[in-house]
């Protein structure tokens, strides 16, 4: 039986949804971002437990089908940006109908329907929250995370940085540092 769980986006969230399952005695086979597949039915007591057992953890259980799918199409976007440094080769739109089998106008048209926002600025959010962590980080300069995030060029990536957060990546940095020494000297 697979259940799809929402808001999982992280290692910390399998452990989480593993940690829930094996409390009520429910084996499971797998455990992805987004879902888990368990060896037996759940009856209506366990799924109970484990939707309250979730819920503290910021973790929801889905049923709806639209739901579900839209929380696919941000875990595949999810993970591309924060857990794939390998860059695709085809572009967005494909790359995506590709992995969830479904036309991306439709995909498209649903995700802006329930989340209020398109595909692509969903993306480019999280590209650029990638690029922050990278910048605070403070491990790569600026033409490597360029070449890193799949940006053409530095001032691609400053760009795009500056309509997004209003600052440009060095003004972003330099406010880190700010902030950090007069932490330290507290």
């Amino acid at each position: 039986m697979k259940i799809y769980i929402k808001n999982m986006v992280c290692i910390r969230c399998k452990m989480v949804v593993k940690s829930e399952l094996e409390k009520l005695g429910l084996h499971y086979l797998t455990v992805e971002l987004g879902e888990a597949e368990i060896m037996e039915d759940i009856s209506a007591d366990q799924l109970n437990c484990l939707r309250i057992g979730l819920k503290k953890s910021g973790l929801e259980l889905m049923d709806n089908k639209k739901s579900i799918l839209v929380e696919k199409i941000k875990l595949v976007i999810i993970e591309l940006v924060h857990y794939n440094d390998e860059q695709i080769k085809i572009n967005l739109s494909d790359y995506l109908s590709e992995k969830l089998n479904y036309n991306y106008t439709y995909l498209a048209n649903l995700f802006s329907e329930v989340k209020g926002t398109t595909i692509e600025k969903f993306y480019l959010t999280h590209k650029i929250e990638k690029v922050k962590e990278l910048l605070v980080y403070d491990e790569l300069n600026l033409t490597e995370i360029a070449y890193k995030m799949h940006y053409s060029s530095v001032a691609h990536l400053s760009n795009q940085f500056k309509k997004m957060t209003g600052l440009t990546p060095s003004h972003f940095k330099s406010l880190k540092k700010k902030r950090r020494s007069t932490l330290e000297k507290v």
